[in-house]
C-alpha cells in the first residue's frame, strides 16, 4: 500500500484539549440515547477533558461518537478503539473528517485490530498479521479521495498499541498511543519507543468498596481480556504468568489492572502514569455492574481533572 507517513497535527493544540484526565466508558452502551446525550453532558460539565467510547458487541462506534458529539460543547470524544475491521478505510477516514470538521476538530479517531475471535466468528473476516493489517490500513485511509466540503480535514488518530512494534507504528503511522489494560512500567515502555507522540492510557479503577467487592468488580472485568491472547502477550512482557491469566485474572493481575481505594489512591496512579510518560490518563470506573455508567464515581473523581 506504500510508505506511511504520518498527519501534520498540531499535537500541542489536540492534546491540551483533552486534558490531563478523560474518562473511558462502555457503559453506555447500555443506555438510551436521551441518557447517553444526558451523560456526555455531565461528563463535560464535570470538567473532564475527554470521553472515550469502544467498539465490541454495542453500537457502531462512529454513530455512538456523533451522540456524544452533538450533546455537547467542549468535550473531546475519543473512540477507544474504532475496529478497522468493521468499516473499510475510505469510510473511515472520510467518517472521522466529517465528525471533526462538524464539531470543531473535538474528535480523536482511535483505530484497533480488535480481536480474532469477534473479527472471524462475530464478522465473518479472515483474521491477518496485525502489524501489517494496521499498516496497510493507514495508508489506505492516507490515499482516501474525499471529494467533500471537509476533504482535506486533518484528524488526530491514535493506536490501540501494546507491543513494541505497534508502538513504534503509532509514531510513525498515526499520531501517537491508545495503551489498554497497562501498568505504569508499560507507560514507560511505551514512552522510549513513541518518543515526543502522544500517549492516551486507559485505567481501570474501583471507587471505594470492601477488598471482596473489589476483587469481585475487577474479576468481572477482565474476564474476558483474560482469555484473549495479544494481553496475555502484553502482560506476560510485563512479568505476569500463566497462572495470571484464570478467568477474571489472578489478584496479582487484578491488583495490577485496577486501581482500588479512595481519590488519593487514583490521583497516585494516575500520577504514575503521567511521570512514566503518559500526556492524558482515561479512567475507566467500574460500577456495580459493567452495564451501569457510575454517574457518582464520576463525580467523586471530577476533581482529579484540576
Amino acid at each position: 500500500m506504500g510508505v506511511v507517513t504520518t498527519q501534520a497535527i498540531d499535537a500541542v493544540q489536540w492534546t491540551a484539549r483533552l486534558g490531563r484526565v478523560g474518562v473511558w466508558t462502555g457503559q453506555l452502551d447500555f443506555s438510551p440515547a436521551d441518557v447517553v446525550r444526558a451523560a456526555a453532558r455531565d461528563v463535560e460539565a464535570l470538567g473532564y477533558g475527554a470521553l472515550w467510547t469502544g467498539e465490541a458487541i454495542g453500537r457502531e462506534v462512529m454513530s455512538a461518537a456523533q451522540l456524544l458529539l452533538g450533546a455537547t460543547d467542549t468535550l473531546v470524544v475519543a473512540t477507544g478503539i474504532a475496529n478497522i475491521w468493521a468499516r473499510d478505510a475510505v469510510s473511515t477516514a472520510n467518517g472521522a473528517k466529517t465528525l471533526s470538521a462538524a464539531y470543531g476538530g473535538r474528535f480523536v479517531l482511535g483505530l484497533g485490530v480488535s480481536h480474532q475471535p469477534l473479527v472471524t466468528r462475530l464478522r465473518g473476516h479472515d483474521y491477518q498479521n496485525p502489524l501489517s493489517t494496521m499498516r496497510d490500513f493507514l495508508a489506505a485511509m492516507d490515499a482516501a479521495p474525499m471529494f467533500a466540503e471537509e476533504g482535506s480535514t486533518q484528524v488526530a488518530r491514535v493506536l490501540a498499541a501494546l507491543g513494541p512494534k505497534m508502538l513504534e507504528l503509532s509514531a510513525t503511522a498515526a499520531d501517537g498511543a491508545h495503551p489498554y489494560l497497562v501498568t505504569p512500567e508499560h507507560t514507560l515502555l511505551a514512552r522510549s519507543v513513541v518518543g515526543d507522540k502522544f500517549i492516551g492510557v486507559e485505567q481501570a479503577v474501583v471507587l471505594g468498596q470492601t477488598r471482596e467487592e473489589y476483587l469481585r468488580r475487577a474479576h468481572e472485568y477482565l474476564e474476558i481480556y483474560t482469555g484473549l491472547e495479544n494481553y496475555q502477550n502484553s502482560w506476560r512482557r510485563l512479568g505476569f504468568a500463566e497462572e495470571d491469566f484464570v478467568r477474571g485474572g489472578s489478584e496479582r493481575l487484578c491488583d495490577a489492572m485496577v486501581v482500588h481505594g479512595d481519590e488519593d489512591a487514583v490521583l497516585a496512579r494516575i500520577n504514575d502514569h503521567r511521570e512514566a510518560g503518559a500526556d492524558h490518563v482515561c479512567l475507566q470506573v467500574l460500577g456495580s455492574d459493567l452495564a451501569t455508567a457510575p454517574f457518582d464515581e464520576w463525580r467523586r473523581l471530577a476533581e482529579l481533572t484540576k
